[in-house]
């Protein structure tokens, strides 16, 4: 994304959606955050004011996206811990193995390049019993609605930046090898029909992968 993409993406882009009860759908997918914190794809930090006030000791930021990641600077202050920014890809994460207690992730599998290797790098820095907590909009349940998913997903994917509106993203969790011990559809708030089916949960690394 360019830098006037960036600055204008919480504006223009994202506030309809956030004041419809998106900021709530943050709040509630990341409540579970603990520990040592690593967030990928932060894009402009939306989720930095959404996490819990307590518990977490460390916040790490991916965002390959330089335009985006200068963005959150302006919401530091609004972290329940000091935010260290890392420009780097879900899919390269520059981090040891078992680095971190919390993964989260929130509308990122969607423009990952290669969302199977992304959340193999989420299972490989998690430590045994971390948490992946997930929001993402995904293909639907629907088969009408998923069909019509599938038929404009090449056209959404040029006009909105790379998003893929279809992806099979809870069947590609548990392909990673990571326990998916809850998970529920919702809707994405005042969303384009093809893009409002919504999937939020919590996934765990067990001791081997």
């Amino acid at each position: 994304m360019n830098r006037l993409g960036a600055m204008v993406y919480d504006r223009l882009v994202m506030q309809r959606s956030q004041d419809a009860g998106l900021a709530d759908l943050r709040r509630a997918a990341l409540a579970e955050a603990r520990g040592d914190v690593l967030e990928i794809g932060a894009g402009t930090g939306l989720n930095l004011p959404q996490y819990p006030r307590e518990g977490i000791t460390r916040l790490v930021l991916t965002e390959p996206h330089a335009a985006m990641a200068r963005q959150i600077e302006a919401k530091r202050d609004l972290a329940p811990a000091p935010v260290e920014v890392v420009a780097a890809p879900a899919e390269a994460l520059p981090f040891e193995d078992a680095s971190f207690d919390t993964v989260t992730g929130t509308l990122v599998l969607c423009e990952a390049d290669d969302p199977a290797r992304a959340l193999d790098e989420i299972a490989r820095v998690l430590r045994p019993g971390g948490r992946y907590l997930f929001l993402e909009h995904v293909r639907s349940d629907d088969l009408a609605l998923a069909r019509t998913q599938d038929r404009w997903a090449p056209v959404w994917k040029a006009l909105a930046g790379g998003c893929t509106c279809n992806r099979r993203t809870l069947a590609s969790i548990e392909a990673s090898g990571l326990d998916v011990q809850r998970h529920r559809m919702g809707r994405f708030p005042k969303a384009p029909k093809i893009v409002s089916p919504l999937l939020s949960g919590a996934a765990v690394r067990g001791d081997v992968l």
